[in-house]
């Protein structure tokens, strides 16, 4: 969508962006995130950086050296379907604040590294990936550990297990049995306008979508592919994935890599 600062200062001021979401990735995997009016967003980050406490970041700093610096890439820039003000989401790579170098244990730092090794081989220029992400869509999901007790609990209207409840309206019987639910049409398959709906988001981020269909497993379970890319691309593509769920929503969805009992496995995300 951009290619350099200039386009995204362009483009914040062109379409009255109220709103700039900082965001980094933690060392397991997590995008994290604060927010910054555009008024105190211009060119000197670009430049300068901006500062942040890395201490309670997972996997970073300790407190007594918790200073960290953000660098802004401006080719990840993308505006959030979801925020009630306009906001235009931009991921930072994370830096050393004294040495300026790269830090160690920034995820999209690492990738970067290894598409550059991987030049540097000679093998190849680039290298693609594309994960074949799934996920499950809950209807609830309820958990909690005590001191005298501990449990899980999920719930979906597709549940092969909720073939017996009393539901508003009639229970019809349409529940995807365990591992068949590939691939039923509705009413059998709940979610198809649901996936829909999050294509049509991924779409809108500038995500390449290929298909999407129900999964093998009862209760929700989904799959949208997306086309493959190079490795730091699709890495935020993926971050990208996780986020279109319509909000406020009724259903909770999660990138599971262990799906309730005798259903098919899905793959994390």
């Amino acid at each position: 969508m951009f290619n350099n600062a200039d386009e995204v200062l362009k483009f914040i001021g062109d379409n009255k962006v109220q709103f700039v979401d900082v965001r980094f990735c933690d060392l397991p995997g997590t995008i994290q995130h604060f927010t910054v009016p555009t008024e105190t967003f211009d060119d000197k980050v670009f430049t300068e950086g901006r500062m942040f406490d890395g201490s309670s970041i997972r996997g970073f700093q300790q407190i007594h050296e918790s200073d960290m610096l953000l660098m802004p890439d401006p080719t990840s820039a993308v505006m959030d379907p979801f925020r009630q003000h306009p906001t235009l989401n931009l991921t930072f790579f994370v830096h050393d604040p004294l040495t300026g170098e790269p830090y160690t244990r920034d995820p999209r730092n690492i990738a970067r590294k290894a598409e550059t090794f991987l030049k540097g081989t000679g093998i190849g220029d680039t290298a693609f990936f594309g994960p074949e992400a799934e996920f499950y869509i809950f209807d609830s999901v309820r958990y909690d550990t005590g001191a005298n007790a501990g449990y899980y609990y999920i719930d979906s209207v597709e549940g092969a297990w909720n073939t017996g409840r009393e539901e508003e309206g009639g229970n019809l019987g349409s529940k995807p049995p365990y591992k068949g639910g590939y691939f039923p049409v509705p009413p059998v398959d709940h979610y198809t306008d649901l996936r829909s709906e999050m294509v049509r988001k991924m779409i809108e981020v500038g995500l390449t979508v290929e298909m999407q269909h129900h999964e093998v497993g009862t209760a929700g379970q989904a799959e949208i592919d997306i086309l493959f890319g190079p490795l730091l691309k699709q890495a935020d593509n993926l971050m990208l994935y996780k986020a279109p769920t319509p909000r406020p929503s009724a259903w909770s969805s999660g990138c599971l890599t262990r799906p309730p009992t005798r259903t098919w496995p899905s793959r994390p995300c």
